[in-house]
């Protein structure tokens, strides 16, 4: 393997494990910086809720492609707040490099970044981000232009998708402020969320970035939870 391709596949593991980083916080509601009557109201409704992540055990299934080259990795991964992420591969199948310097190197930076406890740094919070309301998009949902506080990789320039009548995120979508290295430009994300169990939790990342010399690559990465808070999913009543 070329060297230039060895760095393009461990920056694109760095491509989505940045875009991994993200996570609701605890905005500060004076973050608010108005606009349509209804959209902002949305938005003051996500700034004021404090959405902590409940523990969870979910079978995650994760896909990168490059040039025509193709893996895929499937792992049971367990979460507990302020304790650790664990994973276990189950199964896995394409090209071995692929699999070794992106899927697995995407696990490992994930629980890695939880261990020295560094995901403030690209939660969705008044102290990473400016919001900006910007009215409704075509299905109907509020669109809140992020604005990145500083030039990190770790942080998205873009906007966030919620629901009118209670400000629950939908959908992230944009750009990295800044490009993970030199190798790597032009990273572009999209996190889907939905309500299980009462948490708002991801279900889907979707990450797509210009390698050079390499040409595009992508990467995906879905969930499905099997339990919340220690019950199994659908067991609540």
């Amino acid at each position: 393997m070329s060297p230039h391709r060895r760095v393009g596949l461990i920056e694109l593991a760095c491509c989505a494990l940045f875009a991994l980083g993200l996570a609701i916080g605890a905005p500060d509601v004076r973050a608010v910086e108005s606009a349509d009557a209804a959209a902002s109201q949305s938005m003051q409704q996500f700034l004021a809720r404090e959405s902590p992540t409940p523990s969870y055990r979910a079978l995650r299934r994760l896909e990168a492609e490059n040039r025509g080259r193709t893996a895929w990795l499937e792992a049971w991964t367990t979460f507990t707040p302020g304790e650790a992420f664990e994973y276990l591969i189950v199964s896995e199948g394409g090209s071995p490099s692929i699999r070794s310097r992106v899927l697995r190197a995407v696990l490992e930076g994930e629980k890695e970044a939880i261990d020295r406890g560094e995901t403030t740094r690209s939660a969705l919070a008044a102290s990473n981000y400016r919001f900006e309301s910007d009215g409704l998009d075509p299905a109907g949902l509020v669109r809140v232009a992020l604005v990145p506080r500083r030039n990190e990789g770790v942080l998205v320039a873009g906007a966030m998708f919620l629901k009118p009548a209670d400000g629950e995120l939908v959908r992230l979508e944009g750009r990295l402020a800044r490009n993970p290295s030199f190798w790597v430009k032009q990273v572009d994300i999209i996190r889907s969320y939905a309500r299980i169990e009462g948490a708002v939790l991801p279900i889907a990342l979707e990450s797509r970035a210009q390698l050079r010399l390499l040409g595009p690559a992508t990467f995906r990465m879905t969930y499905e939870y099997a339990e919340i808070d220690g019950a199994p999913v659908g067991s609540r009543q």
